[in-house]
């Protein structure tokens, strides 16, 4: 069997758990949403009066 590797000191892995041990662990990221999906969920004008009186007529 082989020896285990001794392990190096690193300041920055030691600030960093010293930072996670008072605040917490970092939220997950977040996924910026398609520009493209959020264009066809939201139209960029709002309906007018007449399209909406001619719309209600031919669904029924």
């Amino acid at each position: 069997m082989s020896k285990p590797k001794k392990q190096v000191f690193s300041k920055i892995k030691a600030v960093k758990a010293n930072a996670r041990a008072r605040v917490g662990t970092p939220p997950p990221e977040r996924v910026l949403p398609d520009p493209k999906q959020k264009l066809a969920a939201k139209p960029k004008h709002k309906p007018t009066m007449a399209d909406l009186i001619g719309n209600i007529g031919e669904e029924e």
